[in-house]
């Protein structure tokens, strides 16, 4: 609409300043699970979800993650490339851990279950990097 002083190119531009910075400060949010499971020393199950947050998630930005991209606007692929350097960094936001071991007739069982309970991730893809960044 116009105003009465012939502002709407101003308050055009005003506005479409607002929508592209709005844009640009927009990350795609992923919910990312874990879960890793030893049983006598020996990797039992491994197992990594990821899924598009269907809302937009709340809380406050952690340390980021940046990984190379390989070519890829995919976050599983770009995840599978660089698959070491992101489980170390899931270990380090820290991991619930459960532990059992038993003993019978003198023979030894445990089994050991790490946990990343659901966290949501922002995540900016650009030409060089990803960047991974957790929500608390």
């Amino acid at each position: 609409m116009r105003s009465r002083d012939g502002a709407y190119s101003i308050l055009r531009t005003i506005c479409a300043i607002i929508l592209f910075c709005s844009l640009a400060l927009d990350a795609s949010e992923y919910l990312i699970s874990y879960r890793y499971v030893v049983k006598d020393a020996i990797l039992y199950n491994e197992h990594l979800d990821i899924s598009p947050a269907m809302q937009i998630c709340t809380g406050n930005p952690q340390q980021s993650l940046f990984l190379d991209p390989h070519n890829s606007d995919d976050l599983t692929t770009v995840i599978d490339k660089n698959k070491e350097e992101f489980i170390n960094f899931l270990h380090k936001l820290g991991l619930q851990v459960q532990h059992r071991a038993k003993t019978i007739n003198l023979q030894n069982s445990s089994t050991t279950v790490l946990t990343l309970k659901t966290t949501c991730f922002k995540v900016d893809f650009n030409d060089t990097f990803v960047k991974i960044t957790p929500l608390k």
